[in-house]
C-alpha cells in the first residue's frame, strides 16, 4: 500500500522541476531584455514594471499563499533575473542590522550590493556622485513623525524619489548578557529612545539615554560593553553579539517607517502612483488656499502636508506634499500648471509607483494609462 505522505512529495517534486524550468525560462528572457537596455542604454531597475508585476500577481493571486507571501517570493525572483542583467548598488543608512538596510531589501531583494552610510548626508552624497546607483531614505516614522534631514535634503538635492517602501519597526532591548545587571546606559537612535520612552519610564527609568547614530551602532556598543544596553531591531539579531533582554519594546505596536527609494531615475506611470512635491508661498493673505485649491478642483487627492521653516529666519516655510497620481495624468499636469503660477518656489520630487495596499490587501486597480500623446516609457 502507498504512502499518502510520499505520493504527496512526489507532487510536490513535480512542482518544483515546472517552477525551476519556468525560472529559467525567466532569467533567459530578462538576459534578452538586458541585451536590447545594453544596446539602448535603458536602465537596469524599472520601478513602475515592478511595481505592475507585483500587482498583477496580487490580483491574480489564488490562494493559499498571502499576498504579502507572493510579494516576498517574486521580489527575490526579480532582483535575481536583475542580477543577470547588472548587480545594482544601492546605498543606505548603515552600519549593518539598521531598518534602513532592511528597507533596501525589502523593495530590491537580496540579489545586490549593499553599501552602508554614516548618515544620511553621506546616503544622497553617494547617490549624487554615482558610487551606488540608488539610495534608501528614511522620511518618516509613524509615531515620531517626519526625518527633518532627509527633508531638508531633498530641498537641495537633485536626485528624485524612485520608489518608497514601509518597514514594521520591533525594538528589542539587547545586552551582551541577555541580564540588565550592571547596566548603566541604553544607547540607540534618537527616534527609537523617543519610540520606546514609555516603556522605558516604565522599566529602566533610572539609566542614562545616549543618542547614538544608528540603532545598529547601539547594538555593537551594547555588544563590547558590559554597562551598555542598545535597542535595535531583528536585523541586529546575529550579526552583533547581543542577546535580547525583551522584545518589542515599542510603545506603538503598529509603529512603521516609511523610506524613500532615491536615484536620477524618473519613473514612467505604472498606473498606481504618487507625486511628491516642495512648495512655499508668497507671503500674502490666502496664499496657501490657492497654492492647492487646483488639486480639488481638478479632483487631485493629497495624501501628505508637511511644512518645514525655510531657515532663512524670517519664519517663511516649505510645504512637502504627496499627490496621488503620476505627473503624466492629466488631472495632476493639469493642478501642477496652475500650482506654479501661485507657488513662489516649486520642485518637483518626482512621480513614483505607491506602496500602499487597500484593507484587504490587494492593490488598488490601477488607472488609465496616459493618452497617446504621453511619451512611451523605456524599453522594461
Amino acid at each position: 500500500m502507498s504512502d499518502p505522505l510520499d505520493a504527496l512529495r512526489q507532487k510536490i517534486d513535480a512542482v518544483d522541476a515546472r517552477l525551476l524550468e519556468a525560472l529559467a525560462e525567466r532569467g533567459r528572457l530578462v538576459l534578452e531584455v538586458g541585451a536590447l537596455k545594453h544596446a539602448t542604454n535603458a536602465p537596469i531597475w524599472r520601478p513602475e514594471r515592478e511595481a505592475q508585476i507585483l500587482r498583477r500577481l496580487a490580483q491574480r493571486n489564488p490562494g493559499p499563499l498571502p499576498d504579502a507571501a507572493l510579494s516576498a517570493i517574486w521580489t527575490e525572483v526579480i532582483s535575481a533575473c536583475r542580477d543577470l542583467e547588472r548587480r545594482l548598488r544601492i546605498g543606505y543608512l548603515g552600519p549593518v542590522g539598521t531598518f534602513s538596510e532592511q528597507a533596501a531589501l525589502t523593495q530590491f531583494g537580496h540579489s545586490v550590493e549593499t553599501v552602508p552610510c554614516t548618515t544620511i548626508d553621506e546616503v544622497f552624497r553617494a547617490a549624487e556622485a554615482g558610487t551606488v546607483d540608488f539610495a534608501v531614505v528614511p522620511v518618516e516614522n509613524s509615531s515620531e513623525g517626519a526625518v527633518n534631514r532627509s527633508l531638508d535634503l531633498f530641498l537641495q538635492s537633485p536626485l528624485k524619489i524612485c520608489g518608497e517602501v514601509s518597514v514594521p519597526v520591533r525594538h528589542h532591548l539587547l545586552t551582551r548578557s541577555g541580564e540588565m545587571r550592571g547596566i548603566t546606559r541604553i544607547c540607540a537612535h534618537a527616534q527609537a529612545l523617543a519610540q520606546c520612552a514609555g516603556w522605558l519610564n516604565r522599566n529602566h527609568p533610572d539609566l542614562e539615554r545616549v543618542p547614538v547614530s544608528s540603532n545598529a551602532e547601539g547594538a555593537r556598543l551594547a555588544s563590547i560593553e558590559a554597562h551598555t544596553a542598545g535597542i535595535a531591531g531583528d536585523g541586529a539579531l546575529g550579526r552583533y553579539d547581543v542577546q535580547v533582554v525583551a522584545e518589542a519594546i515599542q510603545d506603538d505596536p503598529l509603529n512603521r517607517t516609511r523610506f524613500a527609494v532615491v536615484g536620477n531615475h524618473l519613473c514612467g506611470p505604472s498606473g498606481v502612483d504618487q507625486t511628491s512635491l516642495i512648495l512655499s508661498v508668497p507671503d500674502r493673505a490666502g496664499a496657501v488656499h490657492a497654492l492647492i485649491e487646483p488639486l480639488s478642483r481638478h479632483g487631485v487627492s493629497m495624501k501628505r502636508f508637511e511644512s518645514r521653516p525655510a531657515r532663512q529666519g524670517n519664519w517663511e516655510y516649505f510645504f512637502y506634499i504627496d499627490l496621488l497620481g503620476h505627473e503624466a495624468d492629466a488631472p495632476v499636469a493639469a493642478a501642477l500648471a496652475e500650482i506654479r503660477g501661485h507657488a513662489a518656489y516649486f520642485k518637483s520630487l518626482g512621480s513614483y509607483p505607491r506602496e500602499n495596499l487597500t484593507p484587504a490587501g490587494k492593490a488598488p486597480q490601477p488607472r488609465p494609462m496616459p493618452s497617446s500623446s504621453t511619451p512611451a516609457p523605456p524599453v522594461p
